[in-house]
């Protein structure tokens, strides 16, 4: 009688965690067909979901104006912040549970000041490391420079056998090494430079294609592939590194691995998107206080909440004070801190 009790109890358990992550996924949907909404040409959301069905099973019944609207003007923003925001929740969730510490984000190696220097370069400067020119320079540029702190924390971290809380204090060193960097090349920059920088500092999502969807798509696929299956080592990892090291896994050698893929993750979205604070951060914080510390469902359910906040807050950008765009970087702050602050306030338990 008890173990049915206990079998009960845990086939709840587990059914409490696959519908928050199936609701999340219904709620990217519902917000997918209003925000495709949103624009000059009148188009309701039936319209936009039944264009997205036939444009890929009989592209023949697709209206062109509207087929035209939904594919090429709007969804490839959407799409972008779709991808970008299960990138940073996954990134997030990882990076939180290889430091154990709730404050950790896909940025903490620094890779957001890498890139803003590596974008300041090419804006300011003309410094284009791929010799294509434009947005497809900056892109380049941005993304081997944010790279390059975490390839220093890794290297710092191979030369001594360091702590999860010396790399933390190693990426916060590096990123004010490369934002005082950022700084000195803004001093000589003219105006119309130093708003593009800007801009593409705060994070935003309005020069988003299908290319910049397809790359994160690439990394965020592949990165999440190889953390969900690496999600049971990260649940040792939390028990510490004694325990780890007593159970055969060489906790030092792992943090490294798993900072390389973080690193690429975050680093295909910052270099297209620019910088979109708090939802590697929120996110998985949030997943964790209704699901737990599994990351066999804290990833997935990470990466389904990432993608909705960010959807969200891109949606709220873009009507708050329509025809005008607000910085979708500038919505996600403003989101982000006051459910982070109420979440930690009513918290009362250990999530960890």
């Amino acid at each position: 009688m008890t173990m049915d009790i206990v079998g009960k109890n845990y086939h709840r358990y587990i059914l409490r965690k696959i519908l928050f992550i199936v609701g999340c996924i219904v709620a990217m949907i519902l917000v997918l067909g209003y925000a495709t909404t949103i624009g000059t040409s009148g188009i309701s959301a039936w319209e936009v979901y039944r264009d997205i069905f036939y444009h890929f099973v009989d592209p023949s019944k697709c209206d062109a104006e509207v087929d035209w609207a939904v594919f090429t003007v709007r969804l490839p923003r959407i799409m972008t912040g779709l991808i970008a925001g299960m990138s940073l929740g996954v990134a997030g969730a990882a990076m939180q549970s290889m430091m154990k510490n709730p404050l950790a984000d896909p940025y903490t190696t620094g890779i957001s000041s890498g890139a803003s220097f590596g974008a300041t370069l090419a804006i300011v400067m003309g410094f284009d490391l791929a010799g294509l020119g434009g947005t497809a320079g900056l892109v380049v540029t941005a993304f081997v420079f944010s790279l390059i702190p975490a390839a220093v924390i890794i290297l710092v971290s191979s030369l001594r056998n360091t702590s999860a809380a010396t790399m933390i204090l190693a990426g916060i060193a590096v990123m004010y090494l490369f934002n005082a960097c950022t700084t000195l090349i803004k001093l000589g920059a003219s105006d119309a430079s130093l708003s593009a920088v800007f801009q593409w500092s705060i994070g935003d999502l309005s020069g988003a294609t299908w290319q910049s969807f397809y790359v994160i798509l690439v990394f965020t696929v592949v990165g999440s592939a190889i953390l969900m299956a690496m999600s049971k080592k990260l649940n040792i990892l939390i028990t510490g590194d004694k325990s780890a090291t007593a159970l055969g896994l060489n906790a030092h050698r792992l943090r490294i691995m798993l900072l390389a893929i973080i690193s690429l993750m975050t680093a295909s979205v910052v270099c297209f998107t620019g910088i979109i604070g708090f939802i590697g951060l929120v996110a998985p914080h949030i997943v964790r206080i209704f699901l737990g510390s599994d990351n066999r469902y804290l990833i997935p359910a990470s990466a389904a909440f990432g993608a909705l906040l960010l959807m969200v807050a891109d949606l709220i950008s873009r009507v708050i004070i329509a025809p005008t765009f607000l910085p979708v970087g500038v919505i996600t702050a403003f989101i982000g801190c006051p459910l982070f602050l109420y979440l930690l306030i009513k918290q009362r338990r250990s999530m960890w």
